[in-house]
């Protein structure tokens, strides 16, 4: 793979694919139609900002793969999307609804803009603007948004407003990660990281390690970064060193998960946190750590700093943050990999939860929904470790064997390919 590609998302996306496909021996028809999204919508958003000028933002919507049910995934709002790294999400949202097993394909999101330099209005502005254009082809039968990176509940429910007004009556389950007064589900909020605990729980107890006492370093202290870290800790795990767009900090002795979480609430960053030295991105993610939480964005474990990666367990809740030279460095000297559309399928599965509850307008309590999630990701997690052993591959290419064959075989039932 040229070093261009290599940090392409989608060729990324489309190189795991084939690797997974050549092991299994996928029909190659099937491969042909599973390599390419189904559809792609690319919009202009005209908004009127606070200062009266209009501006056009650039938009899109990629349905990636909906043999296995309606689409689903995320929409970002972030100044340097691009359509490749929508559809390499779109391409990893198909596998992970696959991987844990439920009734959903994939698709994903994007507008290009700043949300730190906008106001609440010009937001709300531009999330109505988004459904005026992509609405069209969204819906619980078609494909179910969500939020992603810089989005948030209170823009779904801007969005799920915008929506009924085109169709003259709410629609909860047309979008998810909604508040719970206008139809979300409890456990949506710590659901993503949550269900990368069960997985890092399910891992340990193969390596044979307990959690209590195990330390971790955090890159990326968004909304997975905190819940991730704040869960760990209720544990007992130790954390080290965290890390956010601005810096990390890091303290041996160890950082009180909940402070910190305060601190960057109230401060905008976790940089001169009490009782930390500071420490950059790079050298956070090579510190001597049991479990690394890589939770920001794509390519931040690539074949450069791979060999100086430490930590025993790398639990992927960023979507894409491995290269595939750093999978095959890791896979080579033993670091255990729990790849991001198994490790982070607690929010899309939350998801599907707020969906199911939506359609049937009949809402389950926080045990329940936490419950069903542990259930559905310890037995993804060894759904995934019973292919690793039969094919004798890293923890990636198995995931991708497992979701690829469920999503092939709907294909091939279907008469698609």
């Amino acid at each position: 793979m040229h070093q261009k590609d290599e940090l392409n998302p989608f060729k990324i996306a489309q190189k795991q694919l084939d690797q997974a496909a050549e092991i299994m021996k996928l029909d190659p028809g099937i491969h042909a139609v599973l390599r390419e999204p189904s559809r792609e919508l690319h919009v202009s958003i005209p908004i009127r900002m606070d200062d009266g000028t209009v501006k056009v933002f650039k938009g899109f919507r990629v349905q990636y793969n909906d043999s296995r049910g309606p689409c689903k995934g995320g929409i970002r709002f972030h100044p340097e999307e691009t359509i490749d790294t929508v559809r390499a999400l779109a391409a990893w949202m198909t596998w992970k609804t696959a991987v844990v097993d439920i009734p959903l394909g994939g698709g994903k999101g994007g507008v290009i803009c700043n949300p730190k330099e906008m106001s609440q209005g010009e937001l709300e502005r531009l999330s109505r603007g988004y459904i005026d254009q992509v609405g069209r082809i969204l819906g619980p039968e078609k494909d179910v948004p969500a939020p992603d990176v810089y989005t948030t509940p209170q823009i779904m429910a801007w969005m799920a407003d915008q929506y009924g007004k085109q169709h003259g009556h709410y629609v909860p389950g047309m979008i998810t990660g909604k508040p719970l007064a206008v139809g979300g589900s409890e456990g949506r909020a710590d659901a993503t990281a949550r269900g990368a605990y069960y997985t890092i729980r399910e891992a340990c107890k193969k390596l044979n390690m307990g959690l209590k006492g195990t330390t971790f370093a955090v890159q990326g202290f968004g909304n997975a970064g905190q819940y991730i870290a704040t869960i760990l800790g209720e544990v007992g795990a130790k954390l080290i060193a965290v890390a956010d767009s601005r810096g990390g900090v890091i303290s041996k002795e160890g950082i009180d998960a909940s402070k910190i979480v305060d601190y960057k609430l109230r401060t905008g960053a976790v940089l001169d946190f009490q009782n930390t030295s500071s420490i950059d991105n790079s050298e956070l993610l090579e510190l001597d750590v049991d479990i690394l939480c890589p939770s920001a964005l794509e390519n931040q474990l690539t074949s450069e700093n791979a060999p100086n990666i430490k930590a025993k367990i790398i639990a992927e809740l960023a979507n894409g943050p491995t290269t595939i030279e750093a999978d095959r460095i890791f896979h080579e000297k033993g670091n255990y990999v729990i790849p991001d559309f198994l490790c982070n399928a607690g929010g899309v599965t939350v998801s599907y939860f707020e969906v199911v509850q939506n359609i049937y307008n009949f809402y389950w309590d926080l045990d329940r929904v936490q419950e069903m999630l542990d259930a559905k990701m310890t037995k993804a997690f060894w759904a995934v470790d019973e292919a690793v052993q039969k094919y004798k591959v890293d923890p990636r290419t198995a995931a991708y064997i497992v979701a690829v064959n469920r999503v092939a075989e709907a294909v091939r039932l279907r008469g698609i390919a």
